[in-house]
């Protein structure tokens, strides 16, 4: 396979292997920095001449083992070994069962494993063995047990993950998306710091004030936006919605990390709207 066939094929597979990672780790926001660890190594292995029967199998494989590595350093605990016990009994059928992500994290991984990739991304019990690295056995008791966890979960108190800001964090993030939605984006650039990184998820990556100028300009000239302040996974963020189209839900999130009073880093999530389809995410103002 080409490069540039191969690095189509990555953008085409990108949201569905986001619903793996992002379900993993339990945040959309960590599942894309898995996600970018994950396609960083798979460019790095084509490179290197590595051949592929199945491709999507492959890149899921590659992200399992990405996940867990996150997993370990967050922790700082030994995962959960991936060994389960073996059950003959029937697998029986799933039930639609609607649960955040954290909820997710509280079962094991290899049931984590075997329930996004058969109920979520609709993976066979044989493909769950070869990404997860077990046998097909341990892949179907991992399933029957995962799906009857969920639906014990199911049962309990929803799970919302309520945004814990600080004023200090509330006052910044307030000040910056009113300067937004007033359009004076120079009062913006006037808040950056020198050295500040632009990361516009699945686009590009750019540092410096200098550098990152027409940013701001291309938000000027986009009149389709309109904005709020709200938070995303407990993270102050500036919600972007887009008003030719339906306002319940925003089209996607920017968030920011500040150096004292300066912008340090701003993280756009416009090139990447698949996020926000599996985020936690309130509108605060």
């Amino acid at each position: 396979m080409k490069a540039e066939e191969f690095e189509e094929r990555l953008r085409t597979l990108r949201p569905r292997l986001h619903r793996y990672c992002a379900r993993m780790t339990g945040s959309t926001v960590d599942g894309e920095d898995v996600l970018q660890d994950t396609l960083i190594k798979a460019l790095r292995a084509q490179a290197e001449g590595t051949q592929v029967d199945n491709l999507e199998s492959w890149l899921l494989r590659i992200a399992h083992n990405t996940c867990l590595d996150f997993l370990r350093h967050r922790s700082r605990n030994t995962v959960v070994p991936l060994a389960e016990d073996i059950e003959d009994a029937p697998l029986p059928e799933a039930d639609i069962v609607v649960v955040g992500f954290h909820t997710f994290l509280q079962l094991p991984e290899l049931q984590r494993c075997a329930v996004i990739l058969k109920d979520v991304l609709g993976h066979s019990v044989e493909e769950v063995a070869t990404i997860a690295d077990c046998s097909p056995a341990a892949a179907k008791s991992a399933l029957q047990r995962g799906r009857a966890a969920l639906r014990q979960l199911a049962r309990q108190p929803e799970d919302t993950r309520l945004p814990l800001l600080s004023d200090a964090d509330r006052q910044k993030m307030a000040v910056y998306v009113r300067l937004f939605q007033g359009g004076d984006f120079d009062a913006i650039r006037a808040m950056l710091a020198d050295d500040v990184k632009l990361d516009l998820v699945n686009r590009l990556k750019l540092e410096g004030r200098q550098s990152i100028g027409r940013y701001f300009t291309r938000y000027a000239e986009e009149t389709k936006w309109t904005f709020a302040f709200g938070a995303v996974e407990g993270r102050p963020a500036m919600l972007v919605f887009d008003a030719a189209g339906p306002m319940e839900k925003p089209a996607h999130f920017v968030l920011i990390d500040w150096q004292n009073d300066r912008i340090a880093a701003i993280r756009d999530f416009l090139f990447a709207p698949y996020a926000i389809e599996t985020a936690d995410w309130a509108r605060l103002g």
